[in-house]
């Protein structure tokens, strides 16, 4: 028979027969509860705990607990067996991945802000030295590990930070009069070859990062995108849509089945940014339009339609589709309080207030209706 601790649900195979009739008492190995033992008692239930899987089942769960369909003494066992909360193994896991991506990052920023104290103590060569070094060193680490491991998808992010200290220090050094979104997009070509062999999504994620910096970086050197559209709406818009291109581009290659590109965490940050965007764009359109243009009319519905399209039939992202209402009620507030607010006008921000709150609770009810359907 089976016997399990009601306090830590620890549980044992023991043999019936070495128990006495009237019972004994035993103590927990792992957490030193003592408790009562009868030879004659119902076989524990099957305990396999299931692979924790953060937010996994947890609603579900309390909702029954809510519901009174499940105990509450039993709740944590059922969280337990449910995967819902995490055991000793997911949080050893999870401390080393913390401890190992906070290294790596820590590591690179330590000589770029090592190189930035002594820079003129250093001489040219000494500079060189140390970050070809550094370099050489995360390759090697990468190829030594493999980038199948994740201490060597670290040292590839080490590198690939590094060589944009190097291209810095290259410009500083030599004085090469080269503008600043010159110095991001070569970073982006020269690592694009080992963020295109490392598959790992953060690597990806870091080169949108660099196309965007380059992007807003060259407006602002230029005073406009691509020497045709000068309006800040222009820089708006082009954001979008390049951060739009990356996401439809990362969704179609997960939904043909690419594993490494499954995760929905880097996907919303590219869309938030996409949207974010776009929601900077219709405002700055609200303010003042005559410089932004059709682009405003065009990047914003097209983009918001788009989303709603795929992530309300096709994907199926609350998420997203939450970002899209926040982005409407944006929009609208900002809208009325263009409209309505003449002079600090008490009434209007009045009005102003309710129709957000109508148009957040609206927004409220409709994801609460999605969320059971997608559960469903």
């Amino acid at each position: 028979m089976k016997i399990e601790c009601p306090s830590c649900h620890f549980s044992a195979a023991v043999d019936p027969a070495r128990i006495p009739a009237r019972g004994v008492k035993t103590t927990c190995p792992r957490c030193s509860t003592t408790f009562h033992v009868t030879p004659d008692a119902e076989p524990a239930p099957d305990t396999t705990r299931l692979p924790f899987r953060f937010g996994h089942g947890r609603g579900e769960i309390l909702a029954w607990a809510a519901d009174g369909q499940l105990a509450v003494d039993e709740l944590p066992q059922a969280l337990r067996l449910a995967g819902a909360l995490p055991g000793a193994t997911e949080w050893r896991r999870f401390l080393d991945a913390l401890a190992l991506w906070l290294g790596a990052i820590c590591l690179a920023a330590a000589v770029i802000f090592f190189f930035a104290f002594n820079w003129q103590e250093l001489g040219r060569y000494t500079r060189f030295g140390i970050v070809e070094v550094l370099l050489a060193g995360a390759v090697l680490a990468a190829w030594r590990f493999g980038l199948e491991q994740a201490a060597g998808k670290a040292a590839l992010l080490v590198a690939t930070l590094l060589v944009g200290a190097l291209l810095a220090l290259v410009g500083q050094s030599y004085q090469t009069g080269a503008d600043p979104w010159e110095l991001f997009a070569t970073w982006a070509v020269c690592v694009l070859p080992w963020v295109a062999i490392a598959r790992f999504a953060p690597l990806w994620l870091l080169l949108v990062a660099l196309v965007n910096l380059a992007a807003g970086l060259y407006y602002h050197a230029f005073a406009g995108m691509f020497s045709v559209f000068f309006s800040t709406g222009a820089l708006w818009a082009t954001l979008a849509v390049v951060n739009a291109l990356a996401l439809a581009a990362w969704e179609l290659a997960a939904i043909r089945g690419v594993a490494w590109l499954a995760g929905r965490w880097a996907p919303r940050i590219i869309a938030s940014a996409s949207l974010g965007f776009a929601t900077l764009l219709a405002v700055w359109a609200i303010i003042d339009m005559d410089n932004t243009g059709i682009a405003a009319p065009v990047v914003y519905p097209a983009l918001l339609i788009g989303s709603y399209a795929v992530y309300r039939y096709r994907i199926r992202d609350l998420y997203l589709l939450a970002a899209g209402v926040l982005s409407v009620v944006v929009v609208v507030a900002v809208f009325l309080g263009d409209v309505l607010i003449d002079h600090g006008d008490a009434g209007a921000f009045l009005l102003i207030g309710l129709i957000v709150l109508g148009l957040s609770a609206a927004g409220g009810w409709w994801l609460r209706h999605l969320a059971r359907e997608f559960e469903e």
